[in-house]
């Protein structure tokens, strides 16, 4: 989750809340890529979840990037958090999931480098002091009990809360992980399109990179149980957001919905004060029961969007958030797959074409229906295989338009990111198919050797 925005002035204007979102708009020639993905840590011995502190913990992980890749500390009462290094950043879950939040870079050639060297330094410290590190879309066999918390004040407020507003907000937070993407809009308009387009073909990128069938040691009954979590975790902040479809949305709608998202909390002098269920529009006004007569900043503004949790999302830039964390081909795939759609106009009128028939039952429906078949989904009509590949197209002939060269020329485009979905659609068989293979083959229901076949 994100570390404290800072850097903004005093709000003096209901129109700061709309034009803070989009003075994130650019020029094509400055679009970036921002890749994040989350794993596992787990002791190799025992294959329980790593603890913030010990000889093999989180906190040595963190030390050894600190110490050994020149990585600069992010502190919280004193405790190391996170990590900062050339527009890049490492920070924790609440359970201990280790995320990458990328530099904003230009091709997804840079990207996947830039997630090879970290996934290898990561590695080469895991192996030193005895832990081990798995990419998969919730954890298989941890209970919540076994889950550590990390030092952090953000996350302690929003344990507290979540039950009181979903039955799977702690699961979500301790016991899930995912990949994501972060680009870029030209213009209002850009950003309603792409965003349309976001939320319609996000159950598309969940049965894609469907990778969480198991839950607590056994089978869950569905191959994204991450997407099942996230749909009963808080209705206020989640979902599918039908309102981005309706006529006007815009900028200023976004912030009218964000406004009426019940707050977590405020950042002050390095701590974070209890808002919890309190209204931003309160804080407008001076009149926020945590902070009487106080009125907030744009760096408040900017820490209350990412309490924001839909299927997509908008800051200065828009976040893709539909897909399990996963092996490590799979952390490319992501962002090639969104950039493919979203970064080639023609592409993205392609894309609009597809899904702008939809209704937001149909829209939801592919949702629910994605979580539990991947690509074995339907809905009415629609047969998510089906539709995939004609994502997937899309996607390609949208690289291949960029024409983005890496390795200094040698490979023409980005298309070839693109061959670990095009296996699947192929196959029809996405990660979760392939653990469940395995799970009632050779495996024979032993889940523990999960962390021996799929750990980075």
């Amino acid at each position: 989750m994100s570390i404290p925005q800072s850097g903004g002035g005093p709000i003096t204007s209901h129109d700061q809340l709309a034009g803070y979102l989009e003075a994130g708009c650019k020029p094509k020639d400055d679009w970036r890529i921002g890749t994040e993905h989350e794993k596992f840590g787990y002791c190799r011995d025992t294959l329980q979840p790593l603890p913030y502190a010990g000889e093999r913990s989180i906190l040595a992980v963190l030390e050894g990037l600190r110490d050994l890749h020149g990585w600069a500390p992010l502190m919280e009462g004193g405790n190391l958090i996170g990590l900062e290094k050339d527009g890049a950043n490492v920070s924790l879950e609440p359970g201990g999931q280790l995320e990458l939040s990328g530099a904003p870079l230009e091709t997804i050639h840079e990207t996947c480098d830039e997630v090879n060297a970290h996934l290898a330094d990561v590695k080469s410290i895991a192996d030193r002091v005895g832990v081990g590190f798995i990419g998969l879309g919730a954890a298989p066999i941890w209970t919540h009990d076994q889950m550590p918390m990390m030092p952090k004040g953000r996350y302690k407020l929003m344990t507290e809360y979540m039950d009181r507003v979903g039955s799977m907000g702690k699961s979500m937070m301790y016991r899930t992980c995912t990949v994501q993407v972060n680009l870029d809009f030209g213009s209002e308009a850009d950003m309603v399109q792409k965003m349309r387009v976001a939320l319609a073909l996000q159950p598309v990128a969940t049965a894609l990179f469907a990778n969480s069938p198991f839950f607590e040691g056994k089978p869950n009954g569905h191959k994204s149980w991450r997407s099942r979590v996230w749909r009963d975790l808080d209705p206020d902040r989640t979902g599918m957001l039908p309102f981005v479809f309706d006529e006007g949305f815009g900028f200023e709608a976004w912030a009218e919905y964000a406004l009426d998202v019940p707050m977590y909390f405020v950042y002050r002098d390095g701590k974070y004060v209890d808002a919890l269920g309190q209204s931003f529009r309160d804080f407008l006004k001076g009149e926020l029961p945590a902070l009487p007569g106080e009125t907030p900043t744009l760096s408040d503004w900017a820490d209350h969007l990412t309490t924001i949790f839909p299927e997509a999302r908008i800051k200065k830039f828009m976040e893709m958030r539909g897909a399990d964390g996963g092996p490590w081909r799979r952390l490319c795939a992501l962002p090639a797959f969104w950039v493919g759609l979203m970064y080639d106009q023609t592409a993205l009128d392609a894309a609009w074409e597809l899904v702008k028939g939809w209704d937001a039952e149909t829209r939801e429906a592919l949702r629910v229906a994605a979580s539990v078949e991947a690509l074995q989904a339907q809905v009415g009509d629609i047969r998510m295989h089906d539709l995939a590949r004609e994502v997937l197209d899309i996607s390609e002939a949208g690289l291949k338009a960029r024409a983005r060269p890496g390795a200094g020329g040698m490979i023409a485009d980005e298309t070839h990111f693109l061959n670990a979905l095009k296996e699947s659609v192929e196959t029809g068989q996405v990660p979760a198919d392939e653990l469940l293979a395995k799970y009632h083959g050779e495996w024979d229901e032993d889940l523990t050797r999960i962390y021996a076949d799929y750990s980075y």
